[in-house]
């Protein structure tokens, strides 16, 4: 991807916190921005952020050191007489500063913002479907990647950094994009990471349980994903499933306009599966009087209501019901989340992302209303997380799958045996439960098991190409890890085409 600058330009700390409190100076005239002393160079402005590991305040004089010649903090803190902008929250005003710095390229896309526990990313790469059948050139930033449209790069999370969202969103601007699509988490909101940033649309999936180690009480974390309505424009609108109690709850609280998307709720805009199999799904979308039938190679409901969720986005900006499932019908596979590995195999095999219990089980009920064999499932628990999340991973598996082989996912610094014990005291029958530590190896041995008409899925990872183990990071794909031991265990030539090939071939 070639290298990009984003044009910058001078602002006054004054006019965009007219309430700060400023030292050393009457105003701060500001060109660039650093939020860790260890990137600040020469001439920047050093934000003293507050993170739930570290303060920056406590780096004041090693950013200095560094050549910042002012400082923004929470509190007065010695500078040597250099400048210093006192604020009540270095990470909601490092954040506007950013958006600032690019000329607020929010204010000239249009900025759909997706959040929720879970479809995300699914929802978000729908959006941007649609948007691009419809001949709109869209940007997007999410949990797998960073694209202008033209270009993309590996995401690092989620939501990136204050400082990496402006420059994208200056990005897409200069290319041309006219839309940007963004996932964000309950983590970013409630940092104010997404402060200067005008949504024209706030979609919510769904609200369950998650992110309990980072917002401490459910009612906390509900909060959070409610406060993506306060970055509504003047001409924004929302989007809620109402087939989420805790997502339709929030109807009451928003001021712009709403339209509601479900399949089993009233709701504007509604669906009905026709057929489902393991390679694909017929579902009819209707929206008023008009319905139309859309044919995904995705399966499953929580996949219909992601797809409401993007229809609905989509109806909203006048785009033609056919011309929305054309969009949907484009988005034939997302890295990760439920991808089917078709190597030749008699027996179905999924990766998907899944690592919350309600994602899981969406999952699981898929694949058991479309497998005549058994459901294998691979699985483990993320490390320096929510522990409690633990034992309900394994009682979805217990109840939905008829082999379980626990793994590894990304134990971090955590001991993994930890892990591993934490899940298991979720299994009231432990007996149908392999512990193969080792992933590849775990993933390996599950395949091994399976016969024709069963199925195969690998939780937990998605499109992640790295494991963290301690402060490692290893190379694993689990796509790539299935593919090499379909591959090598036995499959001929003929059996390493996809059955619907051989099909049409025939």
């Amino acid at each position: 991807m070639p290298q990009w600058t984003p044009l910058t330009r001078s602002i006054s700390l004054r006019q965009l916190f007219p309430k700060a409190k400023f030292f050393g100076a009457d105003d701060i005239i500001v060109s660039s921005i650093a939020g860790d002393w260890q990137e600040v160079a020469e001439g920047d402005l050093f934000a003293a952020l507050v993170g739930s590991r570290a303060d920056g305040h406590h780096h004041v004089d090693d950013a200095l050191r560094h050549g910042a010649t002012a400082v923004l903090a929470e509190r007065f803190v010695p500078t040597g007489g250099l400048p210093l902008c006192v604020v009540p929250d270095t990470r909601v005003a490092f954040a506007r500063i950013a958006q600032a710095l690019v000329d607020n390229p929010s204010r000239r896309l249009k900025v759909i913002g997706v959040t929720g526990t879970s479809g995300k990313t699914t929802t978000s790469w729908l959006i941007r479907g649609i948007l691009e059948a419809a001949g709109h050139a869209t940007g997007m930033l999410g949990t797998i990647e960073l694209s202008d449209g033209q270009w993309s790069s590996p995401s690092p999370e989620t939501t990136p950094s204050a400082a990496v969202l402006a420059q994208w969103l200056s990005r897409m601007e200069s290319v041309g994009c006219s839309h940007a699509v963004m996932e964000i988490s309950s983590e970013a909101l409630s940092q104010g990471r997404i402060e200067g940033i005008e949504l024209h649309a706030a979609c919510i999936t769904n609200v369950r349980r998650n992110h309990l180690d980072i917002h401490n009480t459910l009612a906390n974390y509900r909060s959070a994903k409610a406060k993506i309505f306060s970055y509504l424009a003047t001409d924004g609108f929302a989007v809620l499933n109402a087939d989420d109690p805790v997502a339709a709850s929030f109807a009451s609280a928003v001021t712009a306009p709403l339209l509601t998307a479900g399949m089993r709720a009233m709701a504007e805009v509604t669906a009905e599966v026709v057929d489902r199999s393991m390679s694909e799904q017929t579902f009819l979308l209707t929206a008023g009087c008009d319905t139309v039938a859309v044919r995904t190679r995705m399966i499953g409901d929580h996949h219909v209501s992601n797809c409401l969720i993007a229809a609905t986005t989509g109806l909203v900006w006048g785009f033609e019901l056919s011309e929305i499932a054309r969009g949907l019908e484009r988005v034939e596979k997302v890295p990760g989340r439920m991808e089917r590995i078709e190597c030749g195999q008699s027996f179905g095999v999924f990766v998907d992302y899944a690592r919350t219990s309600d994602a899981l089980a969406a999952a699981l009920d898929t694949l058991r209303e479309v497998t005549p064999g058994r459901v294998i499932c691979v699985f483990g628990a993320e490390g320096e997380q929510d522990r409690d999340q633990r034992p309900l991973l394994a009682a979805e598996v217990e109840r939905q799958s008829d082999l379980a082989v626990l793994t590894q996912t990304n134990p971090r610094c955590e001991p993994p045996t930890r892990i591993l014990r934490d899940v298991l005291r979720g299994f009231e029958r432990p007996n149908i439960v392999e512990v193969i530590p080792d992933r590849t190896d775990a993933i390996g041995w599950a395949l091994s098991q399976a016969e024709a008409g069963d199925c195969v899925l690998i939780a937990g990872r998605g499109h992640e190409e790295q494991q963290f183990v301690g402060n490692r990071r290893l190379a694993i794909d689990d796509r790539q890890s299935a593919r090499q031991w379909l591959y090598s265990h036995g499959l001929s030539t003929e059996m390493l085409v996809p059955a619907w090939q051989r099909q049409r071939a025939a």
